[in-house]
């Protein structure tokens, strides 16, 4: 099967740490670009923590890492720390020497689509800020990018962040309603609910089972994942959520996807109540659709692919540790 090439807009913490090491380390990916938008925590913190990541496969400095909108669109920028920490477990390593591109991520998103119009797909598992900041400043973007994926929302369901609304969607809820609106031929979108609950969370005893091997990756994956667990299940969840590596996986294995459909999907913006809810309207309303929304995924074949990954021995390019320990 030919490789799939994509570039991964995130805003790393946890599971988006796992969606990097699965992107570095599938046979099927052909990673192009990390490039990092506002939102789960400090953005200095984040950009550190796909070094780290880049780190853990030992393949520092193989994949170019673009700094992109450090803020919302219009609106203050809203963390999700208390449920992440700072998104990498405590863990640090000598940064010195690690690069990020000067060009901005927006700009790079814009050139590497434009260079190969129709070919790239982009995988979004943080805010849409910097996909809708491109959307304004060249409309010839939405026809340059294959297919767009996005981690967000929750289909009529309830939320993580409000009882309405899901993180990424809440942050920036204007930059979601602009990239729904703004023409994509093909938004593939992973929600919240039902989706991460019933096919991207890992019980804790599976978790433990899985996290044992004593792989450097496996070790790696333990630290970024235990304080989010922990939150978790605190909150009534039951294992630890893994949306946004279950985002590309969809991609680079469609096969995953066992129920999806066609729904018209809008984003609230107007309301405090309801700010960032994802209205999706299924096919009994007379409204034109404007994304696939996946409804059911292969749960036992994407954590057959966490574990292969898992038990991956890497060399990791440098050592690293708790800091303060």
């Amino acid at each position: 099967m030919s490789k799939v090439p994509f570039i991964l807009d995130t805003d790393t913490a946890q599971d988006d740490c796992v969606a990097i090491l699965l992107g570095l380390l599938s046979e099927r990916a052909d990673f192009r670009a990390i490039t990092m938008v506002a939102g789960n925590v400090g953005f200095d913190r984040q950009i550190s923590n796909a070094h780290m990541t880049l780190n853990a496969a030992g393949k520092l400095g193989e994949v170019p890492i673009f700094a992109g909108c450090s803020q919302p669109m219009l609106r203050p920028w809203s963390s999700a720390e208390d449920v992440h920490g700072d998104g990498a477990g405590g863990l640090t390593m000598d940064f010195s020497g690690t690069l990020v591109e000067d060009e901005h991520a927006v700009d790079a998103l814009l050139r590497i689509t434009a260079e190969n119009p129709g070919e790239i797909s982009i995988v979004a598992i943080g805010p849409l800020t910097n996909i809708a900041t491109a959307v304004v400043k060249d409309r010839s973007f939405v026809q340059n990018v294959k297919s767009l994926h996005i981690m967000g929302g929750s289909n009529n369901g309830r939320g993580n962040i409000t009882p309405a609304a899901e993180f990424n969607f809440y942050v920036d809820p204007e930059a979601a309603q602009i990239v729904f609106n703004a023409g994509f031929e093909n938004i593939v979108v992973m929600p919240w609910d039902p989706v991460t609950f019933n096919d991207a969370t890992l019980p804790r005893a599976q978790y433990n089972e899985k996290t044992a091997v004593g792989t450097p990756i496996a070790q790696f994956f333990k630290a970024v994942c235990d304080t989010t667990l922990d939150f978790d299940e605190a909150a009534g969840i039951n294992g630890s959520t893994h949306p946004d590596s279950m985002t590309l996986a969809t991609l680079l294995y469609p096969e995953l996807i066992q129920k999806s459909a066609r729904y018209r999907v809008d984003v609230e913006t107007n309301s405090d109540l309801t700010r960032g809810y994802s209205a999706m309207a299924w096919e009994v309303f007379d409204v034109q659709r404007n994304a696939t929304v996946i409804e059911k995924a292969d749960r036992e074949q994407f954590f057959g692919l966490i574990d292969a990954l898992l038990n991956t021995h890497t060399t990791p390019n440098r050592k690293m540790w708790v800091a303060d320990a």
